[in-house]
């Protein structure tokens, strides 16, 4: 695999840590701003919808500039919106600085997704996502653990501190390892062509509704280990990084059977997500196998990362870079939709065992969009009329 692979995992790892590093720190962030736990929650969500409009805006908007161009400067914004969040003053600063750090995410993700499939052969195309996320899937093991340790003891502005810094480690990579390329062919016009075709849309549809339960799950780890299972504040990290362990292995494997069979390998792993889910319902209240269940779940989660975002990238053919950002911001819509939902369920006095009850739901949901989606790739195509 190129080298300039490793430097977009790189930027995907800083991604991923700031994406998820609120999970942990939810208790910290609640307690100083004076909010509840669900509202904390927001930040995730907050974080997510940025990534659901600005993926598609931003990508847009560069769409005459050379990609590494746009990596570059997507890693600057993020760098920048870290130094904000650490400097936050309030509940709304800090939602602020999340949101300027979301533009960022969904860009680059999409960017950085056609950037590494074109690095490789076709029948690779798949191996070679996995391995850019395995910087996000890397990111839960090392990233968010060390991320909420530091939030936990030295507080969490330091956390944010911590993941402004990685991000200029990411920014070094992409510039010393990513090759220059020429601008991309067709500008706009050529990138807003693919949202004619159906599929793109039904594809879109897939990755939010398939992938929302991952965050419904997720975001409530930390208050489902300490209010339901019994273990103390401590105690989450480690799960966390067990969590993220299970997101390393998955996302190689969901890269390796999508390049063998692609719609297949989504339909089996979103089902396997909602099968988890309904398994940590009994599960929650036993130490060990809790621990088991979400180590499996994260396996589950991240393989399927990478045929979603192959799928685009058939199904968008021609004019990639949009249409994968806008899958970037379907699975953040995903990550609004699970966590609200779920906040919802708690808020309406469920507990927070009921998150695992949304992902389940959500999970079939999922899986009847990938029914529909692939059922549209078996049906004929039209015969043209005849001419007269």
């Amino acid at each position: 695999m190129p080298l300039a692979l490793l430097a977009l995992a790189l930027g995907a790892f800083g991604i991923g840590t700031t994406e998820f590093i609120i999970s942990g720190l939810l208790p910290d962030l609640a307690a100083d701003f004076g909010v509840t736990i669900p509202t904390a929650g927001l930040l995730v969500s907050g974080y997510a919808f940025g990534v659901v409009v600005g993926a598609p805006l931003v990508t847009a908007a560069g769409a005459r500039l050379p990609r590494k161009t746009m990596l570059v400067s997507l890693m600057v914004l993020f760098i920048a919106a870290h130094l904000l969040s650490a400097a936050a003053s309030s509940y709304a600063a800090l939602m602020t600085g999340r949101i300027v750090a979301s533009l960022a995410h969904g860009a680059f993700i999409g960017i950085g997704s056609a950037v590494a499939a074109g690095l490789v052969e076709p029948e690779r195309r798949s191996r070679a996502i996995a391995l850019m996320f395995t910087g996000l899937s890397l990111s839960n093991v090392l990233g968010v653990p060390f991320g909420t340790f530091v939030g936990q003891n030295f507080g969490w502005r330091t956390a944010f501190w911590v993941v402004a810094a990685i991000g200029v480690v990411a920014l070094v990579g992409i510039v010393a390892l990513v090759p220059s390329g020429p601008r991309p062919e067709g500008g706009l016009r050529r990138e807003l062509a693919v949202f004619r075709r159906g599929q793109v849309w039904l594809t879109l549809a897939m990755t939010a509704v398939g992938w929302a339960p991952v965050l419904a799950v997720i975001t409530y780890v930390a208050p489902l280990l300490t209010e339901v299972t019994g273990y103390s504040a401590g105690a989450v990290p480690v799960v966390m990084v067990l969590l993220g362990v299970g997101m390393l292995i998955g996302g190689p494997i969901g890269g390796r059977y999508a390049d063998r069979a692609l719609m297949p390998s989504i339909y089996a792993l979103i089902a396997a997500v909602t099968a988890v889910a309904a398994l940590l319902l009994f599960a929650a209240h036993n130490k060990i196998a809790v621990v088991v269940g979400l180590t499996l779940f994260g396996v589950v989660a991240s393989a399927l990362i990478p045929p979603l975002q192959t799928r685009i990238l058939d199904k968008a053919a021609g004019a990639e870079a949009l249409a994968s950002a806008s899958n970037a911001s379907a699975f953040n819509l995903g990550n609004t939709i699970g966590p609200f939902l779920a906040g919802l369920a708690i808020e309406a006095g469920h507990g927070f065992i009921s998150p695992l009850w949304v992902a389940a739901l959500l999970g079939l949901a999922g899986l009847a969009t990938a029914y529909l989606a692939g059922s549209r790739d078996r049906a004929p195509a039209p015969v043209p009329a005849p001419v007269p």
